[in-house]
């Protein structure tokens, strides 16, 4: 389908939810290592994906946030950091065990 004037096109599309998908990409990627067995490695990007999308809700205004706007602006940011924060201190404080059973 070709893009149209209205703003229903992909290249719109793409322009009103490029912050969720940098969010989504740095979460695959956190994804892809708990997967390989990097779990810490892995929380801590998905702990990363977080604080990220807490700074781009804070930064970006109400119209270019797309997706990541639930709520209010500080509550989502308020969410998305202590999420954050929280699995980035217990991805680094937990040094022991693993996701495989022995």
């Amino acid at each position: 389908m070709v893009a149209t004037r209205s703003g229903h096109g992909l290249r719109a599309r793409l322009r009103a939810h490029w912050p969720l998908l940098v969010v989504l990409g740095v979460s695959l990627v956190g994804l892809q290592r708990v997967v390989t067995e990097h779990w810490r490695e892995g929380s801590a990007a998905l702990a990363v994906a977080m604080l990220v999308a807490a700074g781009l809700r804070v930064a970006l205004p109400p119209d270019r946030v797309g997706l990541l706007a639930i709520r209010g602006r500080y509550a989502d940011a308020l969410v998305y950091g202590g999420f954050g924060v929280v699995v980035l201190l217990l991805a680094l404080t937990i040094t022991q065990g693993s996701l495989t059973i022995n």
